[in-house]
């Protein structure tokens, strides 16, 4: 009982904090023992060549072999969020074995498309060239990532040409998860969308459902059925199309979840919502990406 009152306390706290709704949700993991068994190895580090800043989470402890890498995009409708805030999502993947970096990248009104999904692509090139001195293996990376960064998740990885002008390797990029992402959302009929790409000539090169294909990273789409800022057809219309070209797709719809429960299930305090991180990790290891034990 004086664990859940003090997390309790804790929520209320950081509730009446300057805090972002995500950075009170990381502060309750933290303070809930969502932390236990991580380290925050890179703090601000500058990637890119825009100005742009990442972090590095790891299991604490060593391991035999190099780790896999999970590479993990924010949310925010591509005009808000920021890497700190999200601290619960990389100390989940971080303590169940992955390397994970947190990039940020530029936002709207600041840039509109392609250039955060440049500053993703900047971001893989980072780790590539720079993981192994934090343990992870650039030969064995993921992407992941909730709403906006579940966009540039699953566009860098059925895309690849954006990574190449980055000067990234595709071949490296084994998996993909997006979490309540959009994906085929043409004609832009909300303001965020409307901001962020109707600025671009080719509408149709913002719409990941065009880049399906058969010889794509496997994907995870997970959606939910009170989602109403991005809504389902999204992942079920590119699950579909990965389908259809014979490509390698996992889809859930978790009953009774909104946009913003669906990465809150990622954190300890909210992990009963959903098997969101169950569901993830189980991806993952299929993929071929279990990570060693920590010794």
């Amino acid at each position: 009982m004086l664990v859940i009152a003090f997390v309790l306390t804790a929520v209320t706290l950081a509730f009446l904090a300057p805090r972002s709704p995500p950075a009170w949700l990381s502060f309750a993991d933290a303070v809930s023992g969502g932390g236990g068994g991580t380290e925050r190895l890179a703090e601000g580090l500058p990637f890119g060549s825009h100005g742009q800043k990442l972090d590095v989470w790891a299991p604490a402890g060593a391991s035999k072999s190099a780790r896999p890498v999970l590479i993990w995009w924010h949310g925010g409708g591509w005009v808000k969020g920021d890497r700190a805030a999200y601290a619960f999502a990389a100390r989940a993947f971080a303590r169940a074995g992955y390397v994970v970096v947190v990039p940020d990248y530029r936002k709207v009104p600041q840039v509109r498309f392609p250039a955060f999904i440049e500053d993703g692509a900047e971001a893989v090139a980072w780790t590539e060239r720079s993981i192994r001195r934090y343990g992870g293996d650039p030969a064995r990376i993921a992407f992941a990532g909730h709403s906006a960064g579940a966009h540039t998740a699953v566009l860098l990885a059925l895309d690849p040409r954006w990574l190449r002008a980055a000067g990234a390797n595709p071949a490296n990029v084994k998996a993909a998860i997006g979490l309540s992402g959009p994906y085929d959302f043409y004609p832009f009929d909300k303001k965020r969308s409307i901001d962020a790409m109707s600025a671009w000539p080719r509408p149709h090169e913002t719409q990941p459902v065009h880049y399906a294909r058969a010889d794509a990273p496997p994907l995870l789409l997970v959606t939910s059925t009170r989602d109403e800022t991005v809504r389902p057809k999204n992942a079920i219309n590119l699950a579909a199309r990965m389908r259809e070209v014979g490509g390698l797709v996992e889809l859930r719809n978790y009953e009774g979840l909104d946009h913003e429960e669906v990465v809150m299930a990622l954190s300890k305090p909210f992990r009963g919502k959903g098997p969101v991180f169950a569901d993830s990790l189980a991806f993952l290891r299929t993929a071929g990406l279990a990570p060693p034990p920590v010794r």
